[in-house]
C-alpha cells in the first residue's frame, strides 16, 4: 500500500475541507480517500524482548490492525548522551511491523526528559508553586520556558524527523504526550508572563485598568512587580485577582501551543506528507483546546469512560467526543482507546463482555475515524503496571484482545459506508474555556461549573436521541436552528450582538442563570442582567440569590413545561418584560412575582431563559422536548433508557447507529425496511439490541 498516496483515517478529502477551511495540500496531509481506516494500538517494543517483536505484530494483523503509535517516551533510548542519536533498534521495529502491512505514528517524545538533561540543565525542570524544583523521575517534569529544553526539544524532533521521513510505514506525527502537567513558577515563566502581559496590554495603565487593580490597592507602577496569581479556591483570602488568574490560564495555553508549534513547524518541514496531530484529554480543562488543535492536521484524543463501578450510560465520553470534533468541526481519531482496567496505584473495574466493543462504536458513532486501543500489551514495569491492554502481562491474546479484533473486522466492513460521513448537527451547546476557568475561580454560587452546566442540556439531548455540536463562543451559530449558552457568565459584547442577530433572524436560543456577568476581562459588567441579551430573552434580573445545601424550592410548569418540579442552588428572580412566563416559583412569597423560566418571540426566533438550577432530570427533558419543537427539529428515533443514538451522513447517504448502555436488551422502533449494515438484514418496526449491543442502520 503506496504512502505518500493514502495519509489517514478513512473520511471524505472534499467535505472536511469544507468544513475547516483548510487548503488542499493541508487537506492531503490531514484526510485521504484512499487510506483504509486506522486500528491498532500503542505499542513499546523497547518494553520486550526482540525475539517477541514479531509475535506481537503478527497477533496485530491478525486482528485486523493496521497502525501503531510509538516512541512517545522513548527520548531516552533515542538519545542516551547529548547529541548521540541511536535509531537502530526503532527502525528494527518499524521493519518487523512492516512486514505486516502495519503503518506507524511516531510520538514526539519530550513529555519525559532524561536523566541527563535533569543533570546538565537543572533549571529545565519544573517549579512549584511553593518554589521548589520537582525532583526528576517521573513525566511532563519540564519548564515550557526554559530556552535550553525548548532547544533539546527541537534538536531531538529535527533528528527523529529527517532520520525518518523516508522510512515508509511512518505516516504521521504525535506532538509530545498529553499536554497540560502542573503549571512552572521559575523566573523564566514570570518573565514570560510578564513580556506577555506587556505585548497583551502596551502599557501598565491599560492592564491595571483589565484586571481592576485600583481594588486592594493592586495596581502595578512597574512590570516586574506582576506576580504569577494564585488560583487557589481554597484559600480565598490569598487568592489571585480574578482577571489576573484568567490571564495566567490563556498565558499557560500559549505557552504551550507554542511548544507544540515548535515541533509542528520542524515536521511538516521535513515530511511535508505526514500528517501531524497530538493527543487530547477530552474534558481536561487546563488549557483552552481550541487553541492546541488549530496547528494540528487533525486533533486526536484520549478515552477512558470506565470508572464507575458497573457499567453506566457514559454521557461524559459522548460529550468529549463531541467537543474533541468541535475543535476543528471535523471527524477526529482516538490515540488511545480503553483496553483493560486502568490505575497506578490501584486499578478500576475490567471492562466487562461486550463493553470494549460498545465503546469504540461511541466514539465511531461521533465521528472518530480512527482509534487506537491502549496499550498492546500491560506493562510488567514502572508505574503504569496496572494500566491495562489489550494483552495481559503474560501476552496472551484473550478475551479483550478477541473483542477488540472483533470490533475492528466490523469497522472494516463499515468502512466503505462510513467513508465522507460526519456528524452533521442542527444543535449546537457554546462551551468557552474562558467560562469555564473564571467560573472555576468564582463559581458564583456553591457547586456551579461550566460542564455541570453544559451536562443538564446535553445529556437531555442524548436522552431525545439528538447529536449536538460543542463549540466556543466565536463560532458561527447561523447554521444551527439551535443553539445552548448554559453559564455564559463571561459575555462579551460582540459574542452578544451575534447572538441578537441569531434569535432576530430565526434562530432559537436557551440561556441560563448568570448569563452576561462578564467581560472578556473578567471584570462584571455595570448593566442589569442579563445585559446586551435582555432584549432577546425579553426579561430583566435586578436580584438573585444562592440556596444553601439544604434549601430547596417548589417549581410548578405551566402549559409547555408542566409539572412540579425543584429548585436548587440557585434562582435568579427573573421578571418577565416581553417574555412569557413558563414556570413559576409555588411556596416562597417573596419570589411569585418572578419567573423561573422565560420564553420570548424575539423578531423571527425564540429566546429562552431558565432561571434557576432543577433537580429533576426530567424538567430538562421536558425543556429540551420544547426547544426542539420550537426549532423544527426532529429525532428520527426517540431511544428507550440507556440507548444513545447517533447519526453520520454525507450528501448522498446516513448512517444511524444505536448502542445499548444496558445490561439488559433494548427494543428501538426505527424506520422499516432499512438494512442494518453488521447483519445484512431488513429492519423492521422496532429492533431487538443485546445488552452492549449495537446496530448501524443505513438510512
Amino acid at each position: 500500500m503506496g504512502r505518500r498516496a493514502s495519509l489517514t483515517i478513512a473520511v471524505c478529502l472534499a467535505t472536511m475541507a469544507l468544513l475547516d477551511g483548510l487548503t488542499q495540500a493541508q487537506s492531503r496531509q490531514a484526510l485521504s480517500p484512499g487510506r483504509a481506516m486506522y486500528l491498532g494500538v500503542d505499542y513499546y517494543p523497547e518494553h520486550w524482548p526482540r525475539e517477541r517483536w514479531e509475535t506481537d505484530a503478527k497477533l496485530m494483523k491478525e486482528a485486523g490492525f493496521n497502525i501503531v503509535r510509538l516512541a512517545e517516551f522513548a527520548w531516552i533510548e533515542m538519545e542516551s548522551r547529548e547529541g548521540q542519536y541511536e535509531f537502530g533498534w526503532l527502525d528494527d521495529a518499524l521493519k518487523v511491523l512492516a512486514q505486516y502491512n502495519i503503518d506507524v505514528i511516531l510520538g514526539t517524545p519530550t513529555a519525559v526528559m532524561p536523566a541527563w538533561v535533569a543533570q546538565k540543565y537543572p533549571q529545565a525542570l519544573r517549579t512549584k508553586a511553593d518554589g521548589t524544583q520537582v525532583v526528576w523521575g517521573g513525566r511532563k517534569h519540564n519548564c515550557y520556558s526554559n530556552a535550553d529544553y525548548r532547544r533539546l526539544s527541537e534538536r531531538i524532533t529535527r533528528a527523529m524527523a529527517e532520520h525518518f521521513a523516508k522510512t515508509p510505514n511512518v505516516i504521521g506525527w504525535q506532538i509530545d504526550n498529553e499536554f497540560g502537567g502542573e503549571e512552572c513558577h521559575c523566573p523564566s515563566c514570570l518573565a514570560e508572563f510578564q513580556a506577555w502581559l506587556r505585548d497583551k496590554y502596551g502599557t501598565l495603565d491599560t492592564l491595571n485598568k483589565a484586571w481592576g487593580n485600583r481594588f486592594w490597592g493592586l495596581k502595578f507602577t512597574d512590570w516586574p512587580q506582576i506576580t504569577i496569581p494564585d488560583d487557589s479556591t481554597d484559600r480565598s483570602w490569598v487568592m489571585g485577582n480574578p482577571s489576573a488568574c484568567l490571564d495566567w490560564k490563556r498565558f499557560i495555553t500559549w505557552q504551550q501551543a507554542r511548544f507544540q508549534a515548535d515541533q509542528v513547524k520542524i515536521i511538516r518541514a521535513v515530511c511535508p506528507e505526514d500528517f501531524v496531530t497530538h493527543n487530547l484529554m477530552g474534558l481536561f480543562t487546563g488549557l483552552d483546546y481550541y487553541a492546541m488543535a488549530k496547528d494540528l492536521d487533525f486533533v486526536a484524543w484520549d478515552n477512558y469512560p470506565i470508572w464507575s463501578d458497573k457499567p453506566d450510560i457514559p454521557y461524559s465520553a459522548s460529550l468529549a467526543a463531541d467537543l474533541m470534533r468541535g475543535l476543528k468541526q471535523k471527524n477526529f481519531m482516538i490515540m488511545e482507546q480503553t483496553a483493560g482496567p486502568c490505575g497506578w496505584e490501584a486499578f478500576g473495574r475490567n471492562p466487562w463482555p461486550g463493553e470494549i466493543r460498545k465503546i469504540a462504536y461511541q466514539q465511531l458513532a461521533h465521528g472518530s475515524d480512527g482509534q487506537i486501543w491502549f496499550r498492546w500489551r500491560t506493562c510488567t514495569v514502572g508505574r503504569e503496571q496496572y494500566w491495562h491492554g489489550l494483552l495481559g502481562h503474560d501476552g496472551k491474546p484473550l478475551r479483550r484482545y478477541q473483542e477488540a479484533a472483533q470490533t475492528a473486522k466490523e469497522f472494516r466492513r463499515l468502512e466503505e459506508h462510513l467513508r465522507g460521513t460526519t456528524v452533521v448537527s442542527e444543535v449546537a451547546i457554546l462551551y468557552d474555556y474562558d467560562n469555564l476557568w473564571s467560573l472555576s475561580f468564582q463559581p458564583g454560587f456553591a457547586g456551579n461549573s461550566l460542564q455541570g452546566a453544559v451536562r443538564r442540556y446535553y445529556d437531555a439531548l442524548f436522552r431525545a436521541g439528538v447529536n449536538a455540536d460543542i463549540v466556543n463562543r466565536k463560532a458561527d451559530p447561523s447554521k444551527y436552528k439551535l443553539v445552548l449558552a448554559p453559564d455564559l457568565s463571561i459575555l462579551p459584547d460582540e459574542t452578544a450582538a451575534k447572538l441578537d442577530a441569531y434569535v432576530k433572524n430565526g434562530g432559537v436560543l436557551l440561556a441560563d442563570c448568570r448569563t452576561g456577568v462578564k467581560d472578556e476581562r473578567n471584570l462584571c459588567h455595570d448593566r442589569t442582567l442579563p445585559g446586551l441579551l435582555s432584549s432577546v430573552l425579553g426579561i430583566r434580573i435586578e436580584e438573585y440569590s444562592s440556596l444553601g445545601q439544604d434549601s430547596w424550592y417548589k417549581v410548578n410548569g405551566g402549559d409547555r413545561l408542566a409539572g412540579t418540579y425543584t429548585a436548587i442552588q440557585y434562582t435568579d428572580w427573573v421578571t418577565p418584560e416581553s417574555a412569557a412566563s413558563l414556570a413559576g416559583y409555588a411556596d416562597q412569597w417573596h419570589l411569585k412575582p418572578f419567573a423561573a423560566t422565560t420564553r420570548n418571540i424575539y423578531g423571527r426566533g425564540k429566546g429562552w431563559y431558565v432561571g434557576a438550577v432543577i433537580k429533576e432530570a426530567a424538567f430538562y427533558d421536558d425543556l429540551i422536548a420544547q426547544l426542539l419543537k420550537d426549532a423544527g427539529i426532529r429525532p428520527i428515533v426517540t431511544p428507550p433508557p440507556g440507548v444513545e443514538v447517533s447519526i453520520r451522513e454525507k450528501p448522498d447517504k446516513r448512517l444511524l447507529f444505536l448502542i445499548n448502555h444496558n445490561e439488559e436488551p433494548r427494543s428501538v422502533r426505527v424506520p422499516k425496511d432499512r438494512v442494518e449494515l453488521l447483519t445484512g438484514q431488513k429492519t423492521k418496526e422496532s429492533f431487538e439490541l443485546d445488552r452492549f449491543g449495537v446496530a448501524v442502520i443505513e438510512l
